[in-house]
């Protein structure tokens, strides 16, 4: 789990990893809106669960308007995100748990790559890509992209437990 306590014990490539998408999304995105400054804590973070099921923690922006956001996101022991995409590009990183990725329309456990607290992985503008959070406990992963962002599911049902 997440917590204010664990966010100061990060492995140095995790931190230096989400620094370095972040770093990434801004300087590509120099027609956007300006980012606000901002400063948080761990304990400062507001989740909000999402319809399915998985948390939210917005830490900049909007990702339905122009401009970078990032949040973090929890997503609960054997959730998987069946086949989409998203209009925008993003960079993903593991802070927690591990997560397996894999892109193409089909979810295939056999094309998937386990990334462990430390990985991360890029979604390209309209790439599908599917995931899942396989493991012993939940996974919390760093979202960064340019909005406005969306997700187009490739499946009748969306997400799955």
């Amino acid at each position: 789990s997440f917590t204010k306590g664990n966010i100061m014990r990060l492995p140095k490539k995790v931190i230096a990893s989400a620094f370095a998408c972040t770093l990434l999304t801004i300087v590509s995105t120099a027609k956007a809106d300006p980012l606000e400054p901002m400063r948080l804590n761990a304990s400062e973070l507001q989740w909000v669960v999402m319809p399915n099921g998985v948390s939210r923690a917005y830490l900049s922006g909007d990702d339905k308007k122009s401009g970078v956001y990032a949040y973090l996101a929890r997503i609960p022991a054997g959730f998987k995100f069946q086949p989409h995409w998203h209009p925008d590009e993003r960079v993903v990183t593991v802070i927690s748990g591990t997560m397996l990725v894999g892109y193409g329309e089909k979810f295939d456990e056999a094309n998937m790559k386990e990334l462990p607290a430390g990985g991360f992985w890029t979604e390209p503008a309209q790439q599908p890509h599917f995931t899942w959070a396989k493991g012993g406990g939940e996974a919390v992963i760093y979202v960064v992209g340019r909005g406005p962002s969306g997700t187009t599911q490739l499946t009748p049902s969306a997400e799955k437990k």
